[in-house]
Order: C-alpha cells, then structure tokens, then sequence
C-alpha cells in the first residue's frame, strides 16, 4: 500500500529528535530538494508546502528509486526527501547509488514504515534523517533546514526504537571485536553518551559547561576516529562495539 501523510498538523511541537548542529545558518542560496514518492498527489502536496518557505526549492520529482538516482545525479540536490518503499527500486536500495552519484546530497527518509528494520537499513545506506509521515508540515520544512545544516532527523517513536535495540546489542555482543576500537578521550566519552540521548549540540554544551564549537569539534574528531559519516553510525558502533552502554 503506498504511503499517505496521514493527519498533517500544522505547529506540532516536539515532534523529531535532532542530532547535531542546531539549523538555522543562513544561506545564500535556497536549499535544492529532490521529492521521491511513488504517488504523485503526495509528490505534488509536498511541493506546495515547500514552495511556501522562501529559503527552500523543489528542484525536481521522481516516482521511484531507479528514477531517483538518475535525477540525483542530473541535479545534484542539497536534499532528497524519500520514500522507504516504492515499486521497481525501493529507497533505502536507491541510498547507496545516490550517495555515489551526488556525493554532497543529504537523504531524509519520508515514510509511513515505522519498521525498526527500515530504519536501520536507512541509516547504513547513508540515510542522515528518518521521518513519519504522520508529522505536520512545519516539521518537513524544519528538517530539511535541519539537515542540511548537518543534523540528523528522526521521528521520536523511532529514536526509542534505536535506544532499545541498542540496549539488546550489548546483551547480544558478548566481548567480540574483529578490530581493536579506536580509544576515545574521556570527553569524547561523554559527548557521544550525551549524543545517544538525542540532545543537540547546545543542549550538550549546557549540559558539560563547555562551548557549542567544542562540542562540535569533539563530534568531528569522534567521527574522524570511528571512520563513520554521521552522528547516528557513531552511536550505533559505540553501542555495537561496547564503547557506552545507555542505561
């Protein structure tokens, strides 16, 4: 059955956990966005409401994964808002090849699939955000600025979902490793515990008395070392890898 928005509300609080730079940077040039939905009224629907925010443009549309990566890569957006499954390739299968062919574009997942399973595949496809459809419209907006701004998007009741499968990888995991995991600095430690939570970078650096560019200089340098692309891959190998546990 194809996806449907469901019930959009305009103004909900609340509702996606950020992980990362808080959006809000201003930008010279509006943020280029591909619509990938296998229904076209839904295609059109989210074209109008983001035809409304002056700092973000619809570049272009495709039906399906297959179509997605070519007009990635005949486009190169900034963001591709996507859903998880669609007929002849399916999105989160379209992730990797659009990664290839648009290396700089940012993929957010827009789906009624509240399936832990999607959301993880999503996220190893180099997916930076994932979201219901059962959000309002001001949120599709937000996290578009979201992510382009570096941060990574996530519905809560999908967020809850990670934390508990994280907690069920440490039980899982015994004490293998194939590869020593890099060491990280008791600080680093304490920023990326902070990171599992949800909290975004100000709220960490309230949190540790500490600088918003310290924090992001301790996300990056935590990146650089796990060899990993976003925040949620860091945490998702800490907890794999026995490097925090979350209570």
């Amino acid at each position: 059955m194809a996806d449907s928005f469901g019930p959009m509300r305009d103004g909900d609080a609340d509702g996606v956990v950020g992980m990362g730079p808080d959006a809000g940077s201003s930008r010279d040039e509006p943020i280029r966005v591909l619509v990938v939905d296998d229904h076209a009224l839904f295609r059109r629907g989210l074209e109008i409401v983001l035809a409304a925010e002056e700092d973000i443009q619809v570049v272009g549309e495709a039906g399906d994964g297959a179509e997605a990566v070519d007009k990635a890569a005949d486009l190169l957006p900034d963001i591709v808002l996507m859903d998880v499954r669609m007929p002849k390739r399916g999105g989160i299968e379209a992730c990797t090849s659009i990664k290839e062919v648009a290396p700089s574009a940012k993929i957010i997942m827009l789906t009624i699939s509240d399936e832990e399973a999607d959301l993880y595949d999503a996220i190893k496809a180099g997916a930076t955000g994932y979201l219901l459809k059962e959000i309002s419209t001001d949120e599709v907006a937000t996290a578009i600025r979201a992510v382009a701004d570096g941060q990574s998007q996530i519905s809560p009741s999908m967020a809850s979902k990670l934390l508990t499968e994280f907690k069920s990888m440490i039980q899982r995991t015994d004490e293998r490793r194939l590869v020593p995991a890099p060491r990280l600095t008791d600080r680093e430690l304490e920023v990326l515990k902070l990171v599992a939570t949800g909290m975004n970078n100000r709220d960490i650096a309230k949190e540790l008395f500490i600088s918003e560019n310290t924090v992001k200089n301790h996300v990056r340098n935590i990146l650089e070392k796990l060899q990993l692309h976003s925040r949620m891959e860091a945490v998702v190998y800490a907890m794999r890898e026995k490097i925090l546990e979350i209570r």
